[in-house]
Formats: structure tokens, C-alpha cells, sequence
């Protein structure tokens, strides 16, 4: 959450700061968390075979394809290791420190490719060689810059790199006919490892879930890895619930767009402020002034926690990324930020 993430998350609601859709959780949620505490009193299924059923039927894909973890930041972990073990590993940044995390745990080698903000049009990564061990690890929307990659854009790197790891943890905001996600491509590409995030677009954090769609031979070789019972048996229960809330889904792609638009445009309109647009829940803005400075006037005199950008070293203190919230959540923020460039 940047540099006041560990001291104040406790005592604030981090607003802003975090990409959570501010709709949920959807009452399917609560209701399937009351139904499941009864269940704390045993072990869950350490197969999740009604969770891996649930999510298959979700995406199209027998069970045996999907992996569920404790959050994505699990998968990362075991993405870290299959990556690690090739001779260099190519990654899009500025990146979700995470990446950084799973892939030096295992001592990767790795080589930063730099997304250039005036252009982001395509990917920064060049077309591996044939027969190189190179693996990519990357986002689609990106994050920080809310960047959505066209689909085709991706095909060449599934050519040529030896393992392609792509983290779509927010490319449930989009609806269905506009997102560009590869997951379908998981059964052509045995290279292919996709991520995905069930608590951002439902706002169930705490419950740490997401899953990895992979050749099952590799997500098999993941269980053999790690801990028995990464899922708790609560949020498996959720899961199978929210993946059934059609409404919640519809209502938020209802709420993203304009939301989303309206952000922009009051970002766009106060001095000092050059929002970039993009395609997930979150807006990157460079400012012209001291981010930090601007993120503690925000906390003191407004109660608003923005996010900085002091994670990604390519940005530093010039950019921060602000959550889209509801219209008098956004209105909050962009009158706060209007008092401050006046200053």
C-alpha cells in the first residue's frame, strides 16, 4: 500500500489506496459465509474438487486444469520457481513487487523490460529466440498503468518462450466481450500459466483467494510442493457462491465504465495532475509535485489514503494510482485534490 501501508492499514479503511471493488462483497458472499462457518470444525477437501468444478465450469476447462491458492501471491510463488529454473526470465516494469518477491526467492535471473509511459501501445519485450530459455512473467490490464493488451499482442511470446506466466487478476473488470484474456489458450500452449484473482472484483481480501489454469501436470507438480490446505474451507465455500452472482457481475461492469470515465476526467481537469487512462478499476496519475508530500497533506487534512507509487522504482514519488470508487467517494477525492493544487 506504499509507504503507509504497514503503519495504517489497521486504523483506516485504505480506500483509495487499494483496487478493491467498492460494490461488494455481494450479498451471495455473506449469505454463503454464514452457511459455511459450520464447517470450521473440519479439514477441507485438500482436492477443492467442488471449488476446481465450480471454476471449470466458470471458464470452460475441466478441474484437473485449475489450481486454486491463497490468493494469487501463492501462485506467484510457485510460478517463481518453475520461471527460476530457466536461464532468464523477462519481466514488464515497472511490476507488482510481488513478481520481484516469488522470483528472487528462488534466485532468479532476471531482466527488466521498461513499459514506456508515453507509449504504451505495445509491449515493451522483444520476440525471443527460437529455442532460448527465456520465461515472461507479466499483467493484463498491467498494473500500475491499467494498459489492457490486445490478445494478439501475446501469441508471439507463446511461440517462442520457454514458459509464459500472464497474471489476469483484474481482467474480471472488463465485461466478457472486451476482455483479452489467453485463459482459453491454457490446453494449446503446454507454456502457458494464467493467474487469476476471485477477491479484488468480489472485495474479499481477507479471504486470500485465487487460482492458476495450467497443463495439470504442472499444477499437480505445484500441490506436490506446497502446504496441505492453502484454501481454507470458508473462502472455498464463497468462491462457489459469487461465481454464481450474475447480477453482481453485471452490476459492476454497470458501475465501472462511467465511474471509471467520470475519474479521469475530474483528474484530468486540476492543475498539476496527468491521469493516465485505463482499462482496470485503478487510475495512474503523474503529478508535478512531491507525491509523498501530497499523499500526507491528503491523510491529515482530508482522511484519504491515495497509493504511492515508491514500490515501482521506475515511478518513485512522481506518479500514484488511485482505486475508482463510487461517485461520492470519487467526488471526495477529486475536491481534496482541487484544495491541495491550490495551495
Amino acid at each position: 500500500m506504499g509507504s503507509f501501508g504497514g503503519r495504517l492499514s489497521t486504523f483506516f479503511d485504505p480506500g483509495f489506496s487499494a483496487s478493491i471493488n467498492p460494490l461488494g462483497p455481494p450479498q451471495s458472499a455473506i449469505a454463503a459465509l454464514q452457511t459455511a462457518l459450520a464447517s470450521v470444525r473440519a479439514y477441507p477437501d485438500p482436492n477443492y474438487a467442488r471449488l476446481r468444478a465450480a471454476l471449470g465450469e466458470e471458464q470452460g476447462l475441466k478441474p484437473e486444469w485449475i489450481l486454486p491458492g491463497n490468493g494469487a501471491a501463492e501462485l506467484l510463488t510457485w510460478i517463481g520457481r518453475e520461471l527460476a529454473a530457466l536461464d532468464e526470465v523477462w519481466l514488464m516494469v515497472p511490476a507488482f513487487s510481488d513478481y520481484w518477491r516469488a522470483l528472487k526467492t528462488f534466485g532468479a535471473m532476471v531482466r527488466p523490460w521498461r513499459l514506456e509511459m508515453g507509449d504504451r501501445s505495445k509491449l515493451p519485450l522483444p520476440i525471443p529466440k527460437k529455442g532460448s530459455s527465456i520465461g515472461i512473467l507479466l499483467n493484463n490490464p498491467h498494473n500500475p498503468t491499467g494498459k489492457l493488451f490486445q490478445r494478439e499482442q501475446l501469441l508471439p511470446y507463446l511461440e517462442r518462450a520457454s514458459l509464459v506466466a500472464i497474471d489476469e487478476a483484474f481482467m474480471d473488470f472488463l465485461p466478457p466481450p472486451q476482455q483479452e484474456s489467453v485463459l482459453s489458450l491454457a490446453i494449446a500452449y503446454p507454456n502457458l500459466v494464467v493467474l487469476r484473482s476471485l477477491t479484488k472484483f468480489y472485495s474479499l481480501p481477507g479471504l486470500r483467494l485465487g487460482y492458476a489454469v495450467a497443463q495439470p501436470e504442472r499444477l499437480q507438480r505445484w500441490q506436490a510442493w506446497r502446504d496441505p490446505w492453502p484454501v481454507n474451507s470458508l473462502a472455498a465455500t464463497v468462491a462457489e457462491a459469487i461465481l454464481k452472482d450474475t447480477d453482481f457481475q453485471q452490476q459492476t461492469w454497470d458501475w465501472l465504465k462511467p465511474a471509471r470515465a467520470e475519474l479521469l476526467a475530474g483528474l484530468a481537469a486540476i492543475a498539476g495532475l496527468s491521469p493516465l487512462a485505463g482499462a482496470a478499476n485503478f487510475l495512474l496519475v503523474r503529478a508535478e509535485t512531491s507525491v509523498s508530500q501530497l499523499q500526507l497533506a491528503l491523510l491529515q487534512r482530508h482522511q484519504i489514503l491515495i497509493r504511492d507509487c515508491l514500490s515501482f522504482p521506475e515511478l518513485g514519488d512522481a506518479y500514484f494510482r488511485v482505486a475508482v470508487r463510487t461517485t461520492t467517494d470519487n467526488q471526495r477525492l477529486l475536491a481534496a485534490l482541487q484544495a491541495e493544487a491550490i495551495k
